[in-house]
């Protein structure tokens, strides 16, 4: 395995009086879970939109304040509220030095909105045309106003892929993905690395200092941060709060805390299939959520340093409720609630998890705490890109999964939410809780468009229990002290630009 050769050698090399590091053009970077298929247009993971950013650039990206910033576009208007205008960036080569055009963007929009199992459809809304206007211009009309949609351009929607590529692939695109970013596809190994190295025609090359980057998946917190400590990598992603504790007299290393935008949950199976059949009873829903106290999760796997939550809305942003809190854990009422859905407790569940210690332990605590409210909770940890197929599919009956978050709302809640979400793997159905995420979507004064949210919330949360919201993460970043110019925002990506190892 690369994480134990990794480690290993570093620890030769230094035996040997040699620098346990690599070259200061190669960037190691150690990921917490092994990504999905690399096609923009099918993957669903966080991890996955790690990756991407070395080699996947977007139409737009955030900044700091998470504003919308110009990428492969150089800017936007709308000409009228369903019309919307983007320029284009000249001289943008991919990386099979194919040039992009205005048609390059359209096939690329359009295989997003279109391609049979894309998770791309449901987070743009409802897009009527989309028009080439000239070589460097692209006009979007859309159905009705979508105040969420240049939000949804600085995430995997916007990404633009090379058409004669993705044409000669079709859906195996994702095994050798070409885009037009700073580094070009190299290889993957399933479990055990991705490789990009320096793409010289990048549009931003002055700002791109490395000639390779591996990315090195490494569940196993304890061996991530060892590789981190022998020098095997420069940089780990989602670090546990108690490495920042174990780092702080290691001159070597530097850690960042930043609040992200996501969430962490347990999907309840409403209607995907027989499995979902104890849980169709938001009786039972509302019971399991009594029986755990998410404060006390909180502080016995993180330390305390996450926020426990109800919603999906992030405290960082402005439609956050503040008022919309987690209820208190009432086992009395939780088994009280089981009897009048004439269930016999105990009532027999299984909880997918991630398979990651951190999130095996949660599972463990939510386990011990559902027994005492007559929940009989059994734990099936798998492959994170393999428990994701398997809600998919419907084989879940809790799966505690998170999301890394998105700068408008609406990225945090429909396509969990709604009817037609591409990620409401559940099946939760409420008509009106679709009226109101959809009129959300069109609604463009911030106050009544948080009301409307406010309302949604209220009926799949509170009143069908549809979701468990748990917590709010912070995003933990540990780099050696070498690397410089890494540049933390809430989104939890890592940007290759201006950063360099001295």
């Amino acid at each position: 395995m690369i994480r134990k050769t990794l480690a290993a050698g570093c620890l030769a090399l230094a035996a040997f009086g040699f620098a346990p590091v690599a070259e200061a053009q190669n960037l190691r970077i150690a990921l917490r879970e092994d990504p999905d298929i690399l096609d923009p247009t099918l993957s669903r993971t966080y991890v996955g939109r790690i990756v991407y950013m070395g080699f996947c650039d977007k139409l737009f990206d955030i900044n700091e304040r998470l504003e919308p910033v110009p990428q492969l576009a150089t800017g936007f208007r709308w000409e009228d509220p369903t019309t919307l205008i983007i320029t284009l960036r000249q001289g943008v080569r991919f990386h099979d030095n194919e040039m992009m055009t205005a048609e390059s963007v359209v096939y690329s929009l359009n295989r997003h909105l279109t391609m049979q199992g894309s998770f791309r459809r449901g987070e743009m809304g409802a897009i009527s045309a989309i028009e080439v206007v000239d070589p460097q211009t692209v006009r979007i009309r859309l159905a009705e106003p979508n105040a969420s949609f240049i939000a949804t351009l600085t995430d995997r929607a916007g990404m633009i892929i090379s058409p004669r590529a993705a044409e000669a692939a079709g859906r195996n695109f994702g095994n050798r993905p070409v885009c037009a970013g700073p580094m070009r596809f190299v290889e993957r190994v399933a479990q055990e690395r991705i490789v990009l190295e320096r793409f010289p025609e990048y549009w931003d090359a002055g700002r791109i200092h490395f000639n390779r980057v591996t990315y090195i998946p490494i569940p196993d917190n304890t061996v991530r941060l060892a590789n981190l400590q022998s020098g095997a990598v420069e940089f780990g992603e989602r670090m546990e709060p108690d490495d920042m504790r174990a780092i702080q007299r290691n001159r070597n290393l530097r850690g960042v805390a930043v609040e992200e935008l996501g969430w962490q949950s347990i999907q309840f199976n409403v209607n995907n299939g027989p499995r979902s059949e104890p849980l169709r009873d938001a009786r039972v829903r509302r019971a399991f959520e009594l029986s755990i106290d998410r404060a006390a999760i909180n502080q016995v796997v993180y330390e305390g340093m996450f926020t426990p939550t109800r919603q999906p809305v992030p405290p960082a942003s402005g439609f956050h409720l503040p008022n919309f809190a987690p209820p208190a854990r009432d086992v009395n009422r939780a088994r009280a609630l089981l009897r009048e859905a004439g269930v016999t407790a105990p009532l027999q569940l299984e909880l997918t998890v991630p398979n990651n210690p951190d999130l095996r332990q949660v599972g463990e605590v939510v386990q011990s705490m559902a027994r005492e409210a007559g929940f009989d909770i059994s734990l099936r940890a798998m492959e994170f890109a393999s428990s994701l197929q398997a809600a998919q599919r419907g084989e879940f009956q809790l799966y505690l999964v998170g999301w890394s978050g998105r700068t408008d709302p609406d990225g945090n809640i429909h396509a969990f939410m709604h009817t037609r979400g591409g990620q409401n793997d559940g099946r939760y159905s409420n008509p009106e809780v679709d009226r109101l995420l959809d009129a959300a979507r069109t609604e463009s004064d911030v106050a009544k468009r948080r009301d409307l949210y406010r309302q949604a919330m209220e009926i799949a949360l509170v009143q069908d229990a549809g979701r468990l919201f748990v917590w709010h993460r912070k995003n933990i970043m540990i780099h050696s002290t070498r690397l410089t110019g890494y540049r933390p925002i809430a989104d939890g990506m890592i940007r290759l630009q201006d950063m360099r190892l001295n």
